[in-house]
């Protein structure tokens, strides 16, 4: 089946660098979830996710001829979407970085108990699982973009080592020796503050009104529970092989896999039909 798929796969991308433009438009939507989740875990805002997305599949579409298929597909494109999301400086965590000291700080500071309700109406299960949401792809924000990508890779995609290595362009052995620090680091804070490990000291139920006075959630203008949620056969496709994951990591895996907006979706349909495309596709594909 997966020899099947591939072969799928090579047909519509021969077919798409002769300048097929309904094999191209199936080849992006075959991936165009994949890179978005991945930039959603890397950049940490809805925002950032989209904008960084548009231009990773521009990558991918304009370079198709340089797939030399000494890897998966899914590996070439992991490799562009990793390396332009590590290189990425236009997000809002670029300007403004996080690390784990100052959001340890932040949570028990205490800060959320004299904050008036500021949920607008909406239910407080919503709210609560939109900061979940947010949070966990907030957090992941702590780790430095090397880091981060491991950690993504490893433990919420759960890449086989060797092909996490391809595409980190290191030794399986030394993917794994990196992905065990950071798993161990995560953990650690993961522990002492994340209430969804069970121990840690915070609650998103109690930081809802402290998340919204300080602009971290919107009740008025949700995002992770409006997304729609996408078919995560799409990931399982994409993977090569699974690890088992063997601590708090589980937090991470627990987060669903989106599709991409509508709005994104009608930006690759109105670029694939553009005279910007078909000049870079002019002189890229062919």
């Amino acid at each position: 089946m997966e020899n099947k798929l591939q072969t799928e796969m090579e047909i519509l991308i021969d077919q798409a660098i002769a300048g097929d433009k309904k094999a191209l438009e199936l080849i992006i939507g075959d991936i165009q979830d994949l890179v978005f989740n991945l930039s959603l875990r890397m950049l940490g805002m809805v925002a950032d996710a989209e904008d960084a997305s548009q231009e990773i599949l521009i990558k991918v579409m304009t370079h198709l001829s340089s797939f030399r298929r000494e890897s998966s597909f899914s590996t070439w494109v992991f490799r562009i979407a990793v390396n332009h999301l590590k290189d990425y400086k236009k997000n809002m965590f670029s300007r403004y970085p996080l690390s784990f000291e100052y959001y340890g700080e932040d949570i028990a500071s205490g800060k959320e108990k004299d904050v008036p309700d500021m949920t607008m109406g909406v239910d407080q299960a919503i709210l609560e699982e939109e900061l979940k949401m947010s949070c966990t792809n907030v957090m992941l924000q702590c780790l430095d973009k090397e880091s981060r990508c491991i950690y993504i890779l490893g433990t919420m995609l759960k890449v086989d080592s060797r092909i996490a290595a391809d595409i980190l362009e290191i030794t399986p052995e030394a993917y794994r020796k990196r992905l065990s620090r950071v798993k161990e680091k995560m953990a650690a804070f993961l522990e002492e503050y994340c209430g969804l490990s069970g121990k840690g000291m915070c609650r998103c139920k109690r930081r809802i009104n402290y998340a919204a006075a300080t602009h971290r959630l919107n009740p008025a203008r949700l995002e992770y529970t409006v997304m729609e949620k996408g078919n995560e056969g799409i990931l399982k496709k994409c993977k090569e092989a699974m690890e088992k994951v063997d601590d708090l990591s589980f937090v991470f895996w627990d987060m669903p896999f989106y599709r991409t907006s509508p709005k994104a979706r009608e930006w690759i349909e109105g670029f694939l039909g553009s005279e910007e495309f078909k000049t870079i596709a002019e002189g890229e594909l062919n």
